[in-house]
């Protein structure tokens, strides 16, 4: 898949933050895989910024998270191993606190006036039992009714792992969200069982292309 030719004029002028699930969790090693989450992401993450960089060379937004979380900001693929060099697996994973953070600041910039025109797309890849689930998904219906268009802001989960709660929890955020009082259906997310034969690279490399 040719990421950059699927995607057209969408991917320009537009910002991306991805959201990484530093929990406990992100330790194991699943059935199938000869290496432990973390590993795996640290190389769909460099995979997603070598990307991002032929369109956005300022380098994109990226969190770490578990009970707290660092937002790093203008990452390039230069600095994805620096990152994860200083970080390592443990706690929960407070998702709530994350991604409010990161829509709020979505908000503040767009109030500033320093949004990109094509609007911001914020990946989430977690795989552990999520911490606040139902402010998260508030969270998300917040974030819905503050915008003028549904392409304006997207938020993609993607479940690393097979955890049966995760899944679960994914499928109420992709379908039920306007039943809830969501303005728009902003939200969209990828389950272990989705995930077929794609690597993680090819799944977070499709997510910006759509």
């Amino acid at each position: 898949m040719d990421v950059l030719l699927e995607g057209g004029s969408s991917l320009q002028d537009r910002d991306y933050t991805v959201i990484i699930d530093q929990s406990q969790s992100m330790s194991i090693v699943d059935r199938f895989e000869q290496k432990p989450r973390w590993e795996m992401i640290q190389e769909s993450t460099l995979a997603l910024t070598t990307l991002c960089e032929h369109f956005d060379p300022d380098g994109i937004t990226v969190y770490l998270f578990s009970d707290q979380f660092q937002r790093y900001e203008k990452v390039t693929s230069q600095r994805v191993a620096q990152i994860f060099k200083h970080h390592k697996p443990g706690g929960k994973a407070n998702l709530a606190a994350v991604l409010k953070d990161a829509t709020d600041n979505y908000f503040e910039r767009r109030a500033m006036e320093i949004s990109k025109p094509n609007g911001e797309l914020i990946l989430v890849v977690t795989g552990g039992e999520i911490e606040g689930a139902e402010a998260v998904k508030q969270i998300v219906i917040n974030a819905a009714n503050q915008l003028s268009r549904d392409e304006e802001l997207g938020i993609e989960f993607i479940q690393v792992g097979e955890d049966a709660a995760v899944t679960r929890f994914f499928k109420v955020l992709d379908r039920e969200l306007q039943m809830a009082g969501a303005k728009y259906d902003i939200c969209n997310t990828v389950t272990f069982e989705d995930m077929e034969e794609m690597s993680l690279s090819e799944i977070l490399l499709r997510a910006i292309a759509n």
